[in-house]
């Protein structure tokens, strides 16, 4: 007779986790990709000025950073559980009053509130994931979260096809209400993680939430490691800077900026022209191609990470999504450069694709699916991983602010620099970044594949016992 190894056993409860985890990643990827289609009807209901436009568009990720920082000190105080929850209820609000404004003052204010309950899911969700999943699975489970932000854009960009001849802004935006309220209902059953229990005082609902995910484990055991782990901080924010545990923060701080830095935004935000140059000449041919080559790519894509980041770990993932990074954005800057070469004034304009325009798709094509297997989601992984327990609310705060700004400084000056160095030269110095997180990470980053939080804390130890002390 055949018997199932306890620690193989799967816990229906891990069903919930997971459907949190999506659920919280669904929602921002939504709110990301309806904008872009919702800013039409605004502009032709408020007719708002240039400035009070990138405000609407930007400030999410201003919220979003503040959001996360608060999400550090929150987490800690009420719980993981309870900082999803309330992350869900701020953004509810913040899209109803987006969906309802009469003005574009109204607007923007829900823009923010929208922007700080992501900014607090995007570092509750994924830390509850690691916290609660088993080593073997860890990276599955939190990698979903970038799965889900690439399946929310995607459904945002369908949504945007077809309300959009009706210029139903309101509803675009109103919609997005069903994932927050889904992800509350979803986290009510389910208990806080182990590690914040024992923080809390609270051992006998520790060892229950552990039973819940992990059946057939010696809870006990696993309890007396996470709490050796904790040790006697008081977790307070300077000692998430004290000197034993600058590596890790070097780490996730860096993975979180270098993410953003190496062009992912400005690839996409050149699309349409990426597209026109490919022979889509027209606004409804760009977007069905947007929704294509970028929105199922992004997600299809991303499913190499869930499938493969317990199985082959973390630092292969990044390699190849780097170097596939990395190449496709020089074939990109040369395209570009092609591109930009003045054309004989007598040439008629022609709306037909050039070999230039259509390598220059196929290149946009392998940077979105290189960056969807690595960089996506496994920098998500790493920085929910990598703290020691007793830090790892503010650390992970820390390392997702830190992403929340990269992204609207690359958001803000893209364009400045597109105009002092121009298109192709832009694309060269993302390359070289790609170069530079490559080194990065092979110099830095230490495997984390199959190791329990404990182990990967006791790792950094053992790396650097003087500053263990």
């Amino acid at each position: 007779m055949t018997t199932i190894t306890p620690s193989r056993r799967r816990s229906p409860w891990l069903f919930f986790v997971g459907a949190v985890v999506m659920l919280a990643g669904l929602l921002f990827g939504y709110d990301q990709g309806v904008i872009g289609g919702a800013l039409h009807g605004i502009e032709d209901t408020f007719h708002p000025s240039t400035l009070v436009v990138e405000i609407i568009t930007s400030w999410v990720t201003l919220g979003a950073l503040v959001g996360a920082l608060v999400a550090g000190s929150m987490t800690e105080r009420l719980g993981r559980r309870w900082s999803i929850i309330w992350a869900a209820i701020l953004f509810t609000i913040g899209a109803l009053v987006e969906a309802l404004a009469p003005n574009t003052g109204v607007m923007i204010v829900g823009r923010l509130v929208v922007g700080f309950g992501v900014g607090v899911a995007s570092m509750a969700a994924p830390l509850y994931a690691a916290e609660m999943a088993p080593a073997r699975l860890r990276g599955r489970f939190v990698s979903m979260y970038q799965l889900a932000i690439t399946f929310g854009i995607l459904i945002a960009d369908i949504v945007d096809q077809v309300l959009s001849s009706g210029s139903q802004w309101r509803l675009m935006l109103g919609l997005s209400v069903l994932p927050s309220i889904l992800l509350v209902l979803a986290m009510f059953p389910l208990p806080d993680s182990a590690t914040w229990y024992l923080k809390a005082g609270r051992r006998d609902d520790a060892a229950g939430a552990l039973r819940k995910v992990r059946p057939g484990e010696d809870v006990q055991a696993d309890l007396d490691g996470i709490a050796a782990s904790l040790g006697e901080s008081q977790a307070t924010w300077r000692e998430v800077f004290a000197a034993r545990w600058r590596a890790p923060l070097v780490v996730g701080i860096g993975l979180a900026v270098f993410q953003q830095l190496t062009g992912v935004n400005a690839v996409i935000y050149y699309s349409d022209k990426i597209f026109a140059a490919a022979g889509f000449s027209t606004p409804a041919q760009q977007t069905a191609a947007t929704t294509w080559s970028i929105g199922v790519v992004n997600v299809v894509a991303t499913f190499i990470a869930i499938a493969f980041v317990d199985r082959l770990g973390r630092r292969p993932l990044l390699f190849a999504g780097l170097i596939g990074m990395g190449l496709a954005l020089l074939v990109m800057a040369a395209c570009f450069r092609y591109l930009e070469q003045p054309t004989t004034a007598t040439a008629p304009p022609s709306h037909s694709p050039s070999d230039a325009g259509v390598i220059l798709l196929v290149a946009m094509v392998v940077f979105i699916a290189s960056f969807a297997f690595s960089l996506g989601p496994v920098v998500w992984t790493v920085i929910n991983e990598i703290y020691p327990a007793a830090v790892r609310g503010r650390g992970v705060a820390i390392a997702t602010a830190a992403n929340w700004g990269a992204a609207w400084l690359v958001t803000r000056f893209f364009l400045t620099l597109v105009d002092a160095i121009g298109q192709s030269a832009t694309f060269v110095l993302f390359a070289v970044v790609c170069a530079i997180t490559y080194v990065f990470v092979w110099r830095r980053l230490p495997e984390t594949r199959g190791r329990t939080l404990e182990q990967i804390q006791q790792m950094w130890v053992d790396r650097d016992p003087a500053q263990a002390r």
